[in-house]
């Protein structure tokens, strides 16, 4: 009978927070922040993976953003639910969130792999999860903390600490996580920080647990297993991405920008450039890419002292234009320096692009494009512009006619440039759109495209104040594929690469072109 008196004692104390004492009431309240930076790391962590692998950040950002807020709400109004034993259930969420986040990242890169359609149902389920477990944390904790102190100081203090969390997490990422750990490894690592919080807890709060032995073996079990994969991460990561490639990555940057891998096939021993999932440019096929992007620009009548390329980084444009004895001076403007850097120290890549990237005619501009060309300057008498797709609104504005207008201003009033415009059989509203907003911008223009296996149908844009002729163009330069009479061919187009009735202009207002890139390669998918 006394036992069972003391056993009853011990359990009506377990949710009696009153006599907390200062150590385990700042632990509550740094356990608040954690879960808020916890939190808004994993929201960006599975908006960015999606953005890696599906493009679109705006979409992927949106999507992840609004269903998560909407799952914190599920979960908050679930916790009224939770009638005791608040601290035990507090702990049990932190764990399942430890777990369940910090395995996100290489479960999305793997399903993507291996079953791409299942991608966006698991990404949501991990949205979901994740985003309800979280917020059934904070209410738990509110109400502990409302035990020790009045109702409108707890309250303040933790959504005040909440709010300093939720900084601290999205500004830890950018800047610290994702560049010095890679997508990966930083799941891993959030995914300790809310373990080690559980921990921490368990150990601070042991008298108001039921099941203390049961909580530190679910804990310490859920710590093996993320020390096994941080510990693993980077073979880890190989894997996922060898699934994701097929060829052997023997390259791999995470920068502030964006993910450069480079990759190899043992057979072939062909290499190929990705960013963010995007192939860039592959070895058996870039000299089509490269010849036909530089040499028309260059084979136009004209002076060519004076080259301006934007992105780029690879030098592989560059060394085309080094061809050309007379070119005095080269501006190449590629906004991340760890891209220009592999570029021109990584011995396969310096082989490819024939060392142009450490010429003394060449200087490097790690600088955004878009406010390079807005600076006063000199004038270049030709552009060369060598952008990803517009697969994102940050990519759209580099095709925008305020971008056209001001790189205008910077183009000899005789000279001529060139951007790279998607496929015009891919993405045919895209590839017209660009010629379209080149117009509105006051400016003439000449469209061509050629076929590069590793992109199929690729299409460019020729621009000037002047009225272009391409029956101008002449090839003195040595080449593997363009000739003159190649590029009179490229200038024709089937029907079927024409373009549509009505165009509209890509603005920085109005950034059309990026849904307008999404919705084309949805209708190819669906054809």
């Amino acid at each position: 009978m006394q036992n069972e008196n003391h056993q009853a004692e011990h359990l009506s104390r377990l949710d009696n927070y009153q006599e907390l004492n200062q150590r385990q009431f700042v632990m509550l309240l740094l356990s608040i922040m954690v879960v808020a930076l916890c939190g808004i790391t994993y929201e960006l962590i599975i908006g960015t993976t999606s953005t890696y692998l599906l493009g679109n950040s705006v979409y992927q950002f949106s999507l992840t953003i609004g269903f998560f807020m909407f799952a914190m709400g599920i979960g908050s109004y679930l916790s009224k639910w939770v009638l005791k034993h608040l601290l035990e259930n507090f702990v049990l969420v932190e764990i399942v969130v430890a777990l369940i986040g910090g395995l996100c990242s290489l479960t999305l890169f793997l399903t993507y792999s291996a079953l791409n359609a299942l991608y966006n149902p698991i990404m949501y389920i991990f949205i979901i999860l994740i985003g309800a477990l979280v917020g059934l944390e904070i209410p738990l904790l509110t109400r502990i903390l409302s035990q020790k102190e009045m109702i409108r100081k707890s309250i303040a203090n933790v959504l005040s600490l909440d709010y300093v969390g939720a900084l601290i997490g999205s500004v830890a990422f950018p800047l610290l996580l994702l560049p010095q750990l890679g997508l990966i490894r930083a799941t891993f690592v959030i995914g300790l920080i809310n373990i080690f919080t559980a921990i921490l807890n368990i150990h601070y709060f042991k008298e108001h647990l039921a099941r203390p032995r049961l909580m530190r073996t679910l804990a310490y079990a859920t710590l093996l297993i993320l020390v096994g994969f941080t510990v693993y991460g980077s073979w880890l990561t190989r894997y996922a991405e060898h699934h994701l490639y097929m060829d052997q990555v023997i390259s791999e940057l995470q920068t502030p920008y964006q993910r450069i891998v480079f990759t190899q096939n043992n057979e072939s021993q062909n290499y190929r450039m990705y960013i963010d999932g995007h192939i860039q440019f592959s070895q058996r096929d870039e000299h089509r890419y490269h010849e036909s992007l530089v040499h028309p620009v260059m084979g136009l009548p004209g002076p060519r002292k004076q080259i301006l390329i934007l992105g780029g980084g690879d030098g592989l444009a560059a060394r085309e234009i080094l061809k050309y004895p007379e070119v005095e001076l080269i501006h190449l403007v590629d906004i991340d320096p760890a891209m220009t850097r592999f570029s021109s120290e990584f011995p396969a890549m310096v082989t490819m692009n024939a060392g142009s990237l450490r010429n003394p005619k060449l200087t490097i501009f790690n600088a955004d494009a878009f406010n390079f060309v807005n600076q006063i300057g000199i004038q270049y008498d030709r552009i060369i512009i060598d952008m990803p797709d517009p697969h994102s609104e940050v990519l759209s504005k580099l095709y925008s006619r305020e971008f056209y207008v001001m790189i205008k201003k910077r183009l000899n009033p005789h000279g001529y440039l060139v951007t790279q415009s998607s496929s015009p059989f891919f993405t045919r509203r895209t590839y017209w759109t660009i010629a379209h907003t080149l117009q509105a911008a006051g400016l003439n223009t000449a469209s061509y495209h050629v076929d590069v296996p590793s992109f199929g149908v690729w299409g460019f844009h020729l621009a000037a104040m002047a009225a272009i002729n391409t029956q101008q163009f002449k090839l003195d330069v040595p080449t593997r594929y363009l000739t003159s009479t190649t590029l009179a061919a490229a200038t024709v187009f089937a029907n079927d690469m024409l373009p549509a009735t009505t165009l509209e202009v890509n603005t920085l207002l109005e950034p059309k072109l990026y849904t307008l890139y999404r919705e084309d390669l949805l209708d190819i998918a669906v054809q």
